[in-house]
């Protein structure tokens, strides 16, 4: 029997990492939207002396997502250290089905509290679980490991994180879980049906890991970057911009910078994130199961818009310029968020957010070009791990910072994450310029006379160095017709003197 050959091509789609990407993402967002109305359910009647019934349930939900988040945040630093060691060996499926496993049972258990009204707190118990799995600290650079091996340096960027098609099935979830959410027997409740359907997702993404996921093994080759992946952290994408050639070693500064500006960020957006799932439930807002779904289904569009960006700005600007544009995107939005009062103008505000993924995406990426593919899955999960100790600063600050404001100014946690933001483009700004001067002192001893003095040759000087490279490959190709033509030379005169002795 002749199989077709669009079935050998589908087959091979089916056992690329996008398929798993699009079912832990229908399943997550599914997930999201239950876990958020079920708290704002169990939260409904609580209260408190001294404060409004709101009041009351907006610290009530802030305190529960603060501990949980936590929890989730912490557990998994040594099971990820320890499945980013297995990954580098080889075992490259190990960081994706294990958390995998987490993120199954952490879904079966919240089930199980809407079912059987088991107490809120056990969600303290799957958060546990779901963080020794190694949670999403291993599965997304586990994830960011398998598309390394597959793509070349200048397409990783293009690829990372699979946004369109993550951001397509975020959409999806979200705009179909309010309303799965309302779909209830008498005997079970709201959101069984909802945590069914995350549950058998996640079961299916658990699946496919094991038996379908096709990962290329790393050999000795890996190792040893080739020549035409050499390019430089901060050269220009555009095939019309001169590439240049990457030092032999890690440049440790630039690594330095990169991490520090994503951590930065991070904790601006976790921070923002953090109290954005309560802010949306108080008055003004008020909004129910459907116009929260509507409500992260806004953020998942911003995986689209964010692709596009990266597809489209890299045409003319460098990488760093495109971390700098993510960066402003989400610094206007956040701060337009503080002062939202209507579901219009919060659509607004998540609209001006539309490229706020591509800083961390393109700092990955970036990384990732700086080292071999035998230590992908260790520096990828290092990045995860310093993000995950800077959350232990942010959730419980951003927290306790919006029920402190929660009288006269919710919305300043806005303000201060997109404080936050800007706080995160001094060292992209920084490593642009460090770039351009081709500074080649410490960190330390490169003060701010040095780029001011600077300043006004950055683009005489690159021009220069261009130029200067030029007449150097010019100046070797003479040299090399030189040797030739002496090499030549005494060949002739070597056979004229044997010759002339016989």
């Amino acid at each position: 029997m002749v199989v077709p050959n669009w079935f050998h091509a589908a087959f091979g789609l089916l056992r690329q990492i996008e398929p798993i990407i699009v079912l832990e993402e229908l399943g997550s967002t599914l997930f999201d939207t239950a876990l958020q109305m079920v708290v704002k359910d169990r939260y409904a009647n609580v209260t408190e002396p001294g404060h409004s019934a709101e009041d009351a349930q907006q610290k009530a939900i802030t305190d529960f997502y603060m501990t949980n988040n936590l929890i989730i945040q912490l557990t998994p630093i040594i099971p990820a250290l320890i499945l980013a060691k297995l990954s580098d060996r080889g075992w490259r499926k190990a960081p994706i089905v294990t958390p995998l496993t987490g993120y199954l049972l952490s879904r079966l258990i919240l089930l199980l509290v809407v079912v059987l009204q088991l107490p809120l707190q056990v969600m303290y118990g799957a958060g546990v679980l779901f963080g020794l799995s190694g949670g999403y600290t291993s599965y997304w650079p586990g994830v960011m490991t398998v598309v390394s091996l597959d793509t070349t340096a200048t397409d990783r960027s293009k690829r990372f994180p699979s946004l369109l098609l993550y951001g397509i099935a975020g959409l999806v979830g979200s705009l179909v879980s309010g309303h799965l959410f309302r779909l209830y027997s008498s005997s079970l409740g709201n959101g069984t049906v909802l945590l069914i359907v995350s549950t058998l997702l996640h079961l299916l993404c658990l699946l496919h890991s094991i038996f379908l996921l096709q990962v290329r093994i790393t050999d000795l080759t890996d190792m040893i970057q080739k020549p035409e992946e050499k390019h430089h952290l901060l050269s220009h994408a555009s095939t019309n911009t001169p590439v240049v050639e990457a030092p032999i070693g890690i440049n440790k500064v630039n690594v330095a910078l990169l991490f520090v500006a994503a951590i930065l960020y991070d904790f601006a957006v976790g921070g923002a994130v953090e109290v954005l799932g309560a802010f949306v439930l108080k008055a003004p807002l008020s909004w129910d199961a459907t116009l929260v779904g509507y409500g992260n289904a806004a953020g998942c569009v911003i995986f689209l818009t964010s692709y596009f960006g990266v597809i489209g700005f890299r045409r003319c600007c460098s990488d760093t310029s495109l971390i700098l544009i993510g960066m402003l995107s989400f610094a206007f939005g956040i701060y337009f968020m503080s002062f939202v009062t209507t579901t219009l103008t919060f659509y607004l505000a998540r609209a001006l957010t539309l490229f706020a993924l591509i800083p961390m995406t393109t700092i990955r990426a970036l990384l990732s070009q700086q080292v071999p593919a035998s230590s992908y899955g260790i520096t990828l999960t290092s990045l995860q791990l310093a993000l995950k100790f800077a959350s232990l600063a942010y959730i419980p600050a951003f927290t306790k910072l919006y029920q402190g404001t929660l009288d006269w100014f919710p919305g300043f946690v806005f303000t201060f994450a997109s404080i936050f933001t800007v706080l995160g483009m001094i060292p992209i700004r920084y490593l642009r310029l460090l770039r351009l001067l081709q500074i080649s002192v410490p960190l330390f001893r490169v003060t701010l006379s040095h780029l001011l003095k600077s300043m006004p040759s950055l683009y005489s000087l690159q021009y220069r160095r261009l130029q200067i490279t030029s007449e150097a490959a010019v100046r070797g190709d003479l040299d090399q017709q030189r040797r030739r033509r002496y090499h030549q030379l005494r060949v002739c005169v070597g056979a004229r003197q044997k010759g002339t002795e016989t």
